[in-house]
């Protein structure tokens, strides 16, 4: 029974180390020393290259070092009848939260505006509002939006949720279905000051973040999009930006990562960078949930976290 590593922005040895100790008659194998292909039937990846999942005969499942899938869906050779596991675990939620929280408060106390203030030895009171006078809206109420959004409604933010399917957080008023100009994200957005998106990246949620969506809110409202670049339009949000539509973004994911250096979202005033590090999988805190998934699987029991690629997540 073997179980291949396959990515190029993780460090194999920390989760090897875990899987092994936890189970010792298991073989590892690290990308790109595949070896026997028929032996390997589990496959923990990150980004592997198109059709090595498909070169494998005897795979039984594939497990993702991360919450997204859609980098694995877009590979047309990805094997159909092979069940996919996406990454839940507390450490993940914990750090997206983190930035989450981070984020809204640096907006919401104002921040940016106060460090360039300081460039210019320039002391500036603002005017300030209370969390209960600032409303933020989360897109995606799975489990990080819905973590990052009880932690805000514990600062005394009004939070507003939208998700495919109603979901229930105390403290969080939650609204479901429809697109940004129907019920459901239509009746949402006009009351969000500041908006996240922890959506996953699905053919429905392409693009989301665009003109259309940017008009619904109330002007100077605030954008912070921590989970795919795909859900952005960059011309669209740099237009709501100029025009002060947008007052800020945080933006920690792109269509093409490293960001470029020429690309203007790096000096822009309005805008804050991050390197897609919002929330990292950390080998010591996610292991647990592959060595479950193996365990389970082995056991003949249900898999937990099962990817419906019918819905893209």
């Amino acid at each position: 029974m073997t179980l291949l590593f396959a990515s190029t922005f993780d460090d194999p040895s920390p989760w090897l180390a875990e899987i092994t100790r936890a189970l010792p008659a298991l073989e590892t194998r690290i990308y790109p020393d595949v070896g026997e292909r028929a032996d390997i039937r589990y496959a923990l990846v990150w980004k592997p290259e198109p059709g090595l999942l498909a070169s494998l005969p005897n795979l039984e499942v594939i497990f993702s070092l991360g919450a997204g899938v859609d980098a694995l869906l877009v590979d047309p050779t990805l094997p159909p009848g092979v069940p996919l596991v996406r990454m839940v675990d507390h450490g993940l939620t914990e750090g997206m939260t983190e930035y989450v929280v981070l984020h809204v408060l640096a907006w919401h106390r104002q921040l940016h505006a106060y460090r360039s203030q300081q460039g210019e030895s320039r002391w500036r009171p603002r005017a300030e509002l209370l969390a209960r006078e600032r409303t933020v809206g989360i897109l995606g109420m799975g489990t990080l939006g819905s973590d990052a959004a009880a932690a805000l409604a514990t600062l005394r933010f009004p939070v507003l949720g939208w998700s495919r399917t109603p979901k229930s957080v105390p403290g969080v008023q939650a609204f479901a279905g429809g697109s940004a100009t129907e019920a459901g994200l239509g009746e949402m957005l006009p009351r969000c000051d500041i908006l996240v998106n922890l959506l996953p990246l699905t053919p429905a949620t392409l693009g989301i973040l665009n003109r259309r969506l940017f008009a619904a809110l109330p002007r100077g409202a605030y954008l912070i999009n921590a989970a795919r670049g795909g859900h952005l339009v960059e011309d669209d949000l740099l237009a709501a930006l100029d025009a002060g539509q947008i007052a800020g973004a945080t933006l920690d994911v792109f269509h093409r990562e490293p960001l470029p250096p020429d690309h203007p979202f790096w000096h822009h005033p309005k805008v804050v960078v991050t390197p897609h590090t919002a929330s990292v999988t950390h080998a010591r805190t996610a292991a647990a949930a592959v060595i479950d998934g193996i365990r389970r699987h082995r056991a003949g029991q249900p898999l937990v976290n099962l990817v419906d690629r019918t819905r893209g997540y």
